[in-house]
């Protein structure tokens, strides 16, 4: 499984590049390390020091990094320069140093296209961007590379469907150890371990995940009652008959994932379970027929909360229909009924409209779809049936 090759960060620069040049920006400063990452293949981890990638209309391409990533910035192929500055904070400000890069590039007293107003988070203090270039329009432009990033290509596709690959063995062990007495904690570990190093021994030693983990899945908490919670956080829930269980499962390779979860039951079934799981899985089919090239994302949220209001499950429904995925786990567009963006081939979406039942447990699958013409296609392969996710039996 190889990575985004250089020649795809060098066109992707390219195609930013002229987007500069219609908004008549002389360079653009990204601070995301998923922009980053996107156009020239450089993988840091955030800290309180800043780092960027400046982009000129002459083509060049810099890295400003923290002295200490300096021998990792110029293992980058896909930059032209690196520039480096001693700490943060330092004597000198590192924001003064960029001021130099941005200067030695010719951009100052120019308009200069940023993705957020300064570096930020891990309790940075410093000027933003604005106060130390100075005589230079600073523009707003992160949409930039986050419009790029909506369409997959065939390279980024391929990654997700191995992240998708893995995934889908994690959840099967987590499946196969899950059970009455069974610790989410002891589960998620033992499944996610064994998975990883499968991985690895399968891809090789080339293959780099680009990301904190190799193959995950677990359950963050959403076990019994506590699934109800969207959003839970693990509670070191010890499974017990009757319990509803919502799961995730991914893997990073080269920094792509995909996104698998699903409703698993510890028997004995309710009636009411069985009721709410057939509404999720109506739910998901019909998200599942409106996704088409040409259409709204707010189409396919608005067919969802059709059937919502029909079955009167109002009061159950906490989040929107999916989102894009891919270097993050998030991504725009959204499957919204606020996001009008036009569903393109080639664009990936997470599909997860979910029911959440205080006191009874939460419902939601979660698949992963490429847009193609007429409609989707799977990217995640797992069973979606109620028979088919009990544990324990």
């Amino acid at each position: 499984m190889k990575p985004i090759a250089t020649a795809t960060y060098r066109q992707r620069q390219k195609d930013v590049i002229r987007q500069m040049e219609v908004r008549g920006l002389a360079g653009l400063v990204l601070f995301d390390t998923l922009s980053q990452r996107y156009l020239a293949g450089a993988y840091f981890i955030p800290t309180e020091r800043p780092i960027a990638l400046v982009l000129t209309q002459e083509g060049q391409a810099a890295l400003f990094v923290p002295y200490l990533e300096e021998e990792h910035a110029r293992q980058v192929e896909a930059v032209d320069r690196v520039h480096s500055y001693p700490e943060y904070p330092g004597q000198r400000h590192p924001m003064q140093y960029l001021a130099d890069l941005l200067d030695d590039l010719g951009l100052m007293g120019k308009a200069i296209g940023a993705d957020r107003p300064g570096y930020g988070g891990f309790g940075y203090r410093g000027p933003a961007l604005s106060e130390v270039a100075e005589g230079s329009t600073i523009v707003p432009a992160g949409d930039i590379v986050e419009t790029m990033r909506m369409v997959k290509s065939p390279e980024e596709v391929e990654l997700i469907r191995e992240s998708a690959r893995w995934g889908n063995l994690a959840h099967r062990l987590l499946q196969k150890y899950s059970g009455p007495g069974a610790s989410e904690v002891d589960v998620s570990m033992r499944a996610s371990t064994e998975a990883t190093l499968e991985m690895f021994r399968s891809l090789g030693p080339d293959f780099i995940p680009k990301g904190s983990t190799g193959a995950h899945a677990g359950f963050r908490g959403q076990i019994g009652p506590n699934s109800a919670l969207p959003h839970a956080v693990t509670v070191n829930a010890v499974m017990k008959p009757g319990d509803t269980l919502v799961t995730g499962a991914s893997a990073d390779i080269w920094g792509y994932h995909s996104e698998l979860e699903r409703t698993m039951f510890v028997p004995p079934v309710s009636r009411e379970q069985r009721t709410f799981f057939q509404h999720m899985l109506a739910l998901q089919e019909i998200a599942f027929n409106a996704i088409k090239p040409g259409k709204p994302c707010s189409a396919v949220d608005e067919a969802c909360n059709a059937y919502i209001e029909k079955h009167g499950l109002q009061k159950y429904w906490r989040h929107h229909t999916g989102h894009n995925i891919g270097l993050n786990y998030h991504e725009p567009p959204f499957l919204d009924v606020g996001d009008h963006t036009i569903l393109e081939e080639g664009m990936l979406f997470t599909v997860e409209p979910g029911l959440y039942v205080p006191g009874l447990g939460g419902f939601r699958h979660s698949d992963t779809v490429l847009v193609v013409r007429g409609g989707i296609e799977f990217i995640t392969d797992y069973p979606r049936d109620l028979q088919s996710l009990l544990v324990g039996s």
